[in-house]
């Protein structure tokens, strides 16, 4: 169940880029609207993992390495930057890459949903502090007391991401209850000024999908992920590991643009 107009509960915990999430209503909301932005996604420049659901996996692979974090929760995420607080695909003006996949989580911005466990039910909140939220703003967030069209979209869209989370979820806890998951580095070998390979460092430290181990399934376990999709998002996310590369690549790139960082 979800609800805006007369929402009470509280967010518990804290959801990335989220600052002052508030459940959306009249009394305290109906007067703001949103503007058009100059910097649209500013708010993601400062976080290199941005969350990803399994069915973007293919359509992120494109752009980013797509690894799971945590050593419980295994939350998928794309990286897009190779030190916290960087990210290589919001330029300076708040816009994504032109060539680059902007997650589901990042388009919902500002709005959320909260669990409200008191009454079992979800909650449509909105980030106050998100700088395009002004009174009088351009679109509205509601309309003669009811939720705007605008609002409704936004609702819509949390609904359907929410859904995705959940099967998101599943997906995990499927790769995990197969064992599929092993622990990864992702490493960088530089060149030394006489073209031999110098002293490898060390990237981040993430999960994966083992190969080894997903050819070693029985039959039926791999049939049983070939049907219900699970394989093809698996291959999908093997895929976009060779974005390692990129990232290093773009690292170097940036660091040429701005050599005091490099020496910083």
């Amino acid at each position: 169940m979800t609800d805006t107009t007369q929402a009470t509960g509280q967010m518990t915990g804290s959801v990335l880029f989220y600052n002052q999430p508030e459940p959306l209503n009249l009394e305290q909301h109906g007067k703001l609207g949103v503007n058009p932005s100059d910097q649209p996604f500013g708010f993601v420049g400062a976080s290199n993992l941005v969350p990803v659901t399994v069915t973007e996996f293919a359509p992120a692979a494109l752009s980013y390495p797509v690894i799971f974090v945590g050593e419980t929760q295994k939350q998928p995420a794309a990286v897009m930057g190779l030190r916290t607080a960087e990210n290589f695909y919001v330029e300076a003006d708040g816009r994504f890459r032109p060539d680059a996949y902007i997650p589901a989580y990042v388009r919902r911005y500002p709005f959320v949903f909260a669990n409200d466990e008191a009454q079992d039910r979800l909650i449509l909140c909105i980030d106050r502090s998100a700088p395009f939220l002004t009174e009088g703003g351009e679109m509205p967030l509601f309309v003669d007391g009811q939720p705007s069209d605008y609002t409704k979209q936004a609702m819509e869209f949390c609904n359907n991401f929410e859904q995705e989370r959940q099967r998101t979820e599943s997906f995990v806890k499927l790769l995990t209850e197969l064992d599929l998951f092993e622990k990864r580095e992702a490493n960088f070998t530089p060149r030394n000024p006489d073209g031999s390979a110098g002293t490898p460092q060390k990237l981040a430290d993430y999960f994966a999908v083992s190969e080894e181990k997903l050819k070693a399934l029985p039959a039926d376990k791999l049939t049983q992920l070939r049907d219900n999709g699970a394989l093809g998002q698996i291959y999908a996310h093997l895929v976009s590991l060779l974005g390692w590369d990129r990232l290093i690549a773009l690292a170097f790139s940036r660091a040429a643009e701005t050599p005091q960082a490099a020496n910083a």
